[in-house]
């Protein structure tokens, strides 16, 4: 029963997460400020209130919101995904879930900033993800040290396509920090070398103090 109990509650997490990225593109085609609003808000009430949330008993108890800074236009992106030349793949820890495998789909290149890796889930639902870990990873204040996801469409983290097929919006105001950040029971495949910048990404969520 308690299995049950607890598919049905995925299912439901999922379901608002990908109703909730929906409302996001929808807002973001022509005020990313109030999309983001959207983003921050829904989350907030997620993590306060749903019994899947990643918060642990005590800090859900004096849980106020998560800690994102304020909008910042100039991190948002549109990016042409160049595609890779050769076949890559990689099995990332997944703990208790195993091997998470993951085929290279190609590189976005940031301006002044760098390139990132965008990679797809060989498994089923083969949904693109994009993680990052920047400069203030593991810093006090800073982002969390294992590195944060940007996209994860497979679960319904995705800011949608640019204007051809083969662009993305990539907008680092809604980087979010994987349920690990808040328990480490949960598994989550992060960011390896090549989505690994030295720069500080100022934006998206935060750890708390």
């Amino acid at each position: 029963m308690t299995d049950t109990i607890g598919a049905l509650q995925l299912s439901d997490w999922r379901r608002r997460m990908f109703g909730l990225y929906a409302g996001v593109r929808q807002l973001s085609a022509h005020d990313p400020a109030a999309g983001h609003e959207l983003w921050k808000s829904a989350r907030d009430e997620l993590f306060a209130g749903h019994p899947l949330s990643p918060l642990l008993p005590d800090d859900r108890a004096q849980f106020t919101g998560l800690t994102v800074p304020r909008y910042d236009p100039d991190w948002r992106y549109e990016l042409e995904v160049h595609r890779a030349n050769e076949p890559v793949r990689i099995s990332v820890d997944g703990g208790a879930d195993g091997p998470v495998p993951f085929s290279l789909v190609g590189t976005v290149h940031i301006p002044y900033f760098g390139t990132l890796d965008v990679w797809r889930l060989v498994d089923y639902g083969g949904g693109l993800f994009l993680p990052v870990k920047d400069g203030l990873a593991g810093l006090p204040g800073g982002t969390y040290g294992g590195g944060r996801y940007l996209l994860d469409t497979v679960k319904g983290a995705d800011l949608g396509a640019g204007a051809d097929g083969d662009s993305l919006i990539v907008d680092f105001n809604f980087a979010y920090n994987p349920s690990c950040a808040y328990d480490p029971s949960w598994s989550c495949p992060l960011p390896q070398a090549g989505n690994t910048v030295p720069a500080e990404i100022p934006v998206g969520e935060r750890m708390p103090r």
